[in-house]
């Protein structure tokens, strides 16, 4: 049983974490109300909203392709099953496994490093953290005026200022380790031979070297522009989903107070959570629409079948692609180059 817990402490915590999230989501609502919510929903609207996230994840897939291009020329068809697979990954393995599911996926089909692709999936990271804190940053004044007694709302202010500086500090390192890649790999050199011990000297160094390779994408201003704005239109592109999915309640929010919600809860599931990121995507949600005068009940049910709507169609297509490459859940891959 120690042993047990020992080896799934990072899970136990993640579920502990979403238990809290959903209490603090569900606490003082009546249930039969979000349950007469649920039934009066005009579900219909699911559909276009659903489109428009596969656009989204469209979108996506071109961005990692455009990212790729100094490591190998991968045409979007080619990658779009390998990038429903990572996001349905996120979906049902704890802490994100499934950016790395794609890495191996990827050097599986195109023979890809995985550092180099972890490198180019981290960039993207990257640039939604700042597109997110720019989603919030715009809606400051609005956000200004909800945060008296809004809950999680009224912290998200430090929340964004601190946020911002990790997002933007490490943009800036990547961006100065692309554009003066023999500094960076001085320094890399530096570091591993005054922080690593001998014997794994080589394989770090390898390892570095390849995920320095990953960065090539950022040498130029124009290139890290054009990933920002492929950011931007990503995320524009999934609050048209929030909108979509707003007009099946009896209810209305502005655009920019679903960009807002947007930005809120993606930054909010970065907190370890159950897989899924339940309660961390419930709770702040449910918050912000209640600070924005929306009753509890059609928040809570809106934001739910929001939740379901962003996790059941990506992870079914994903598992669809997942099971057509071959792959196994018990994450048993045939040894790569990096791997062994």
């Amino acid at each position: 049983m120690i042993r047990w817990l020992k080896r799934n402490w990072k899970f136990l915590l993640g579920v502990l974490i979403s238990i809290l999230f959903l209490y603090l989501a569900l606490k003082g609502l009546q249930f039969d109300k979000v349950w007469d919510t649920l039934q009066s929903a005009n579900y219909i609207w699911l559909i276009p909203g659903v489109a428009m996230y596969f656009l989204a994840v469209w979108v996506r897939t071109w961005r990692w392709h455009y990212l790729l291009r100094p490591l190998k020329k991968i045409p979007t068809r080619t990658m779009f099953p390998i990038v429903a697979i990572g996001y349905m990954g996120n979906n049902i393995y704890p802490a994100r496994a499934g950016e790395v599911l794609r890495a191996i996926v990827l050097k599986r089909k195109e023979g890809v490093p995985i550092s180099a692709s972890l490198a180019t999936i981290i960039v993207e990271r990257i640039f939604d953290g700042v597109v997110m804190l720019a989603f919030v940053f715009l809606n400051l004044p609005e956000l200004a005026r909800l945060t008296t007694d809004s809950g999680f709302v009224g912290s998200i202010q430090s929340l964004a200022v601190w946020g911002a500086a990790a997002f933007i500090g490490a943009l800036l390192v990547f961006l100065l380790a692309a554009m003066f890649p023999k500094t960076a790999e001085n320094w890399a050199n530096f570091l591993i031979d005054h922080l690593i011990p001998q014997k794994w000297r080589a394989k770090v160094c390898d390892l570095t070297f390849r995920f320095l390779s990953g960065l090539e994408s950022l040498r130029s201003p124009w290139e890290a522009l054009m990933i920002f704005f492929t950011s931007a239109i990503i995320w524009l592109l999934e609050t048209g989903k929030y909108w979509f999915v707003m007009h099946a309640f009896p209810f209305e929010v502005s655009f920019f107070a679903l960009m807002l919600m947007n930005g809120i809860v993606n930054l909010a599931t970065t907190i370890p959570s159950a897989p899924g990121y339940i309660g961390t995507f419930d709770a702040p949600g449910i918050a912000l629409l209640k600070a924005h005068g929306v009753p509890g009940e059609i928040a809570a049910g809106y934001t739910l079948v929001l939740h379901v709507a962003l996790w059941v169609p990506i992870t079914a297509l994903g598992a669809y692609f997942f099971f057509r490459e071959g792959l196994k859940w018990n994450g048993e891959y045939p040894e790569t180059e990096e791997r062994k």
